[in-house]
């Protein structure tokens, strides 16, 4: 089976904790059929194979290395029976040296087999990474070191303009282009779109949100601000009817509004509650989510969008007994649930990302940071309907490739040849799920311009969980062409989240890195030269 994958081993789910902030860069060549990444095993980035300690074979199907050496065995110069001779002074036989490992046999391309692969772009639609790494940068702390950059974070962030389906579907678009050729290989970027349907605060379906609000002591400054703002922009989009709950969590966990029906925008009542949040107890997550999922069960409404809106400085622990809370009322993949959004606040200085990136992954929801008042508005106001709302549910994207083709670079979070291994993944109105990848084959001879790529897009209606389809398959002669805005964009976006990460794990020459970002933005700029979101990310890499 081939894998690539940020929070689950090919053999087993590992906690996020322990896979917070991993990124892959494979060629996932159709050239093998098995991965393995126990201990001892190895990476190579040119497709050619991982080896294992085990003599399994590697992350990119390839065969692996003959397990080494025992340690344990062959020669030591001692024996379990005791001398037989020799003065005092005999020197003991010298050890043998290991044996050398055979260097891994040069795999065949696999110019047979059509590659056929399930990708994802994130568990949970979550946007916290680029805004940390954006304050990070431009704010005070000044340094990259302790922000998670998750490429794909960057992607559900930056927004781009896909063609508007009907009214529960969505619209699918696929683009290629050429990148590099030379005798036994030819690489290309490809990126698809995926786009929901376009739906307003005064269209949307009523909502049953509960607050779960931080007052332990750790909130006190920056962090309770933002969460006071937060809430005030909530309240600015409500609508009259929408049912609001609201529980201070420290080590009382203070139920201030149970099952309360707003009159509208501006509540007077909420925004008291807004208002008079003060920090000064002690932390207690368990007792807060306890009492704010009651409170969403006993108004739950299969007719309304109903979710915990969990704010926070990051400050607590995730434990079992919490996690078990969260997955109980996230709803199995056949039905509606309680989602949890979380949205953590401060500054990069001392947020935690750990424990928002947590819940929202078990939770089904999205994980958000707010550093400052106009990045509350813009989640909680602007973009209110994105933030809480579900157009499609469950979307799983099907990619075949032409024989001999790997994916070499990949914005997503995770993609497999075994769809049970790829979290499908909701998606909200007015948004869209974009993968920007490189592939290339290893058979470019078997490319012409009637060479298909087939893309499939299957998913559940947001409200009636019927299953639909939607698909298309275009040739390389038809998706060959100039870059397209979106893609010019998919680039830039792409490139800047990768010189980021560079900064901290100097897998890449940073400078390199950022270089090619510089490259990809000019390219975007120059064809959309309004563009505010590409002006933010030249003012942080220009700050580098």
């Amino acid at each position: 089976m081939l894998i690539l994958n940020r929070r689950r081993s090919p053999l087993s789910r590992i906690s996020a904790s322990a896979a917070l902030g991993l990124m892959v860069s494979l060629s996932l060549a159709a050239c093998g059929d098995s991965s393995d990444s126990g201990d001892g095993s190895g990476s190579d980035a040119s497709g050619f194979g991982t080896g294992s300690g085990d003599g399994s074979a590697g992350e990119s199907g390839f065969g692996g290395t003959s397990g080494g050496w025992d340690p344990s065995g062959g020669a030591t110069g001692t024996s379990g029976a005791g001398t037989t001779g020799g003065g005092p002074d005999e020197e003991p036989p010298p050890e043998e040296e290991p044996p050398e490992e055979e260097p891994p046999e040069e795999m065949k391309c696999d110019d047979e087999t059509p590659v056929v692969l399930y990708l994802s772009p994130d568990d949970s639609n979550s946007m916290s990474s680029p805004v940390q790494a954006r304050e990070a940068v431009l704010g005070t702390f000044g340094s990259l070191s302790n922000v998670p950059v998750r490429t794909y974070e960057f992607m559900n962030y930056y927004t781009f303009q896909y063609p508007t389906p009907e009214a529960g579907k969505l619209t699918l678009t696929t683009e290629l282009l050429k990148v590099a050729e030379t005798t036994d290989r030819s690489e290309f970027v490809l990126q698809i779109g995926v786009a929901s349907e376009t739906v307003t605060n005064e269209d949307r379906a009523p909502l049953n949100i509960t607050l779960v609000l931080d007052e332990s002591g750790s909130m006190s400054g920056t962090p309770m601000e933002m969460q006071k703002e937060s809430c005030r922009a909530i309240a600015a989009s409500l609508k009259s009817g929408d049912i609001v709950s609201a529980v201070g969590w420290d080590t009382t966990n203070a139920i201030k509004l149970g099952g309360y029906a707003v009159t509208g925008p501006d509540d007077s009542q909420l925004l008291a509650v807004c208002n008079g949040l003060e920090a000064g107890g002690g932390t207690d997550l368990a007792g807060g989510l306890k009492a704010g999922y009651q409170l969403a069960e006993a108004s739950y409404d299969a007719g309304r969008i109903n979710r915990i809106v969990l704010i926070s400085d990051g400050g607590a622990n995730v434990g079992i007994t919490n996690e078990e809370i969260i997955a109980e009322h996230a709803g199995a993949n056949n039905e509606d649930g309680i989602y949890m959004v979380g949205v953590g606040v401060g500054d990069a200085t001392s947020y935690n990302d750990l424990l928002m990136d947590t819940v929202t992954d078990i939770g089904k929801g999205a994980s958000v940071f707010i550093p400052n008042a106009e990045e509350a508005w813009k989640i909680f106001n602007t973009q209110f309907v994105n933030t809480l709302a579900v157009s499609a549910r469950d979307v799983q994207v099907e990619l075949e490739l032409p024989p001999g083709f790997s994916i070499v670079k990949f914005s997503g979070e995770e993609y497999s040849t075994d769809p049970a291994e790829v979290e499908p993944q909701h998606l909200a109105p007015n948004d869209a799920m974009v993968f920007y990848q490189q592939i290339e084959t290893c058979a470019p001879s078997l490319i012409s311009p009637d060479t298909p790529v087939s893309v499939t897009v299957r998913y559940k209606d947001g409200v009636t969980f019927e299953e639909r389809t939607v698909a298309d398959s275009i040739s390389f002669g038809d998706l060959m062409g100039d870059s397209s805005l979106n893609l010019l964009k998919g680039r830039a976006v792409y490139t800047y989240a990768e010189a980021l990460k560079a900064q901290s794990d100097f897998e890449v020459d940073p400078a390199v890195a950022v270089a090619e970002a510089f490259e990809a933005l000019e390219a975007a700029e120059a064809a959309l030269p309004e563009d505010a979101e590409l002006a933010e990310i030249r003012a942080v890499l220009e700050a580098l």
